[in-house]
């Protein structure tokens, strides 16, 4: 089933457009988002962690990462991200039981190449995610000009679908993937969704970009920007705990 939002979204999600665009959208609500935020962070579970925030926005560099709450959806509930570094991250979340994607938590290491200049491009991951609710754990990858967005999805939870048309499986990068191509009005779109899915493991990026350039000639020798590895949540009722026990991009 694809679940697609209202509006077209902007940052990571595969019905998203560029931070930009999704930030001019949601500032409406952001008065709400905040009380919904106060209101959650008393009930979500504590943590002993470095940094935290329930901010719609909130944001945290650390080793060449940057981490994001990002609540950018419609009808979205409380959230809280809290971090001790950029591998060692999680998000609470209480968002109600509808339609459309409400946020997508994400750690993300900018790498700035062009796919011909990538030698290497490898990411790593462990997460421990709840059995219930709607959701998938995935990369966001983009490039600098926020025209084309690449989404890995290495596990999915409940009524959740890519944006697009069924392309066919293809096994790259040390996973099989079913693919998705397809377009929001302002980015293409190509989401590969993983035949089964997957808590911890490792993922080669280059494989997968010189698919779509070479072998399918879907873009050019675009820069990639944003690599980012997150959670896409639709509905958390009752308050959901993410945690991302280890993650890490290499880029040469």
């Amino acid at each position: 089933m694809v679940l697609a939002p209202p509006d077209p979204p902007a940052d990571p999600s595969p019905e998203g457009t560029s931070p930009v665009r999704r930030t001019a959208r949601t500032l409406l609500l952001a008065p709400l988002i905040a009380l919904l935020a106060l209101i959650g962070f008393a009930a979500a579970p504590a943590q002993a962690a470095t940094w935290s925030s329930s901010d719609q926005w909130g944001t945290w560099s650390n080793g060449g990462y940057t981490l994001y709450n990002n609540i950018w959806g419609s009808g979205a509930g409380a959230q809280t991200i809290w971090a001790n570094s950029s591998s060692d991250w999680g998000v609470w979340a209480n968002h109600p039981n509808t339609g459309g994607i409400k946020s997508y938590p994400n750690a993300k290491k900018v790498v700035g190449k062009k796919i011909s200049a990538i030698s290497t491009l490898t990411s790593t991951y462990n997460v421990t995610v709840p059995s219930s609710g709607a959701y998938n754990t995935s990369y966001d990858i983009w490039d600098t000009n926020y025209d084309y967005e690449i989404m890995l999805w290495v596990n999915k939870t409940g009524p959740v679908g890519p944006l697009g048309t069924a392309q066919g499986d293809v096994s790259l990068g040390g996973h099989t993937w079913s693919v998705y191509k397809g377009s929001n009005g302002a980015n293409e779109v190509f989401s590969f969704i993983r035949t089964s899915n997957s808590a911890s493991g490792s993922v080669d990026i280059k494989p997968i970009v010189n698919w779509i350039k070479n072998t399918k000639g879907w873009f050019g020798d675009v820069t990639i920007g944003d690599v980012q590895f997150g959670y896409e949540i639709t509905s958390s009722a009752g308050g959901l705990d993410f945690r991302t026990n280890s993650f890490g991009v290499s880029a040469s």
